[in-house]
């Protein structure tokens, strides 16, 4: 195992991948100038927890030879820690509201949708539980509220995973009770989500050949099913 990626890397990286690898993977391993986390046989194993825009050029170049999948971690519950203001050291700890689900992939597939239906890729969603520590901010980078900054992600359990490797199972995102046509509000009803996201789930699923604009509904453009026997689906 190389150490070449190790030196930057958070504690959710880190146990995602001692969750995912198996016996007989390799870990860290250089493979066409771009440093691979699992490899496993044929199929090269990426884990990111953060922003894909980054990651574009580099599946773009190893996806010409090779088969690649993306697993992304959704944190479906957390619980916050921050330390208390006296010197005990401890911390306090909250369940947040906040859910994470499935869906929330599109906030970051919208870099790259024309990836996603490319032969050699695929994606699994892991759905987990991770615990989020703030740390108190100063003049150092990262996301701030009120004085405080996300410092890392610990994960605690990994709750469900989902693969998406053909048409079927991202066509499976649209719920049967959508209307044909449909907008991004019937979307975002129909799901739950909002209605950003549901933007964003359009926006990639028309790149991807999924769905196709048709028309309007009031100032909501409509979007139709692709027919996968349709010549022009993905």
């Amino acid at each position: 195992m190389s150490t070449i990626g190790l030196l930057n890397e958070k504690p959710l990286h880190a146990a995602l991948k001692a969750w995912y690898a198996q016996a007989g993977d390799e870990l860290e391993v250089a493979v066409d100038g771009y440093v691979i986390d699992i490899v496993r046989g044929d199929l090269l194993l990426e884990i990111q927890t953060g922003n894909f825009a980054g990651m574009k050029t580099k599946l773009h170049d190893l996806l010409q030879d090779h088969q690649l999948r993306l697993i992304y971690p959704v944190i479906q519950e957390k619980w916050i820690l921050k330390p208390r203001t006296d010197a005990a050291g401890t911390m306090t700890r909250r369940k947040s509201p906040k859910r994470g689900r499935v869906e929330d992939l599109f906030w970051e597939t919208v870099s790259f949708p024309h990836l996603l239906t490319h032969d050699n890729f695929a994606l699994e969603v892991l759905l987990v539980q991770a615990e989020e520590v703030w740390r108190r901010a100063e003049k150092t980078r990262g996301w701030r509220r009120r004085g405080w900054r996300v410092d890392e992600h610990r994960l605690l359990e990994v709750v469900d995973r989902r693969l998406f490797a053909t048409s079927q199972h991202w066509r499976a995102l649209l719920p049967s009770t959508l209307p044909d046509p449909f907008t991004t509000r019937d979307l975002a009803d129909a799901t739950g989500i909002r209605l950003r996201l549901a933007q964003k789930m359009v926006y990639c699923l028309r790149a991807m050949g999924m769905i196709d604009m048709v028309g309007k509904r009031g100032r909501f453009n409509q979007y139709a099913r692709v027919d996968e026997a349709d010549p022009s689906a993905v």
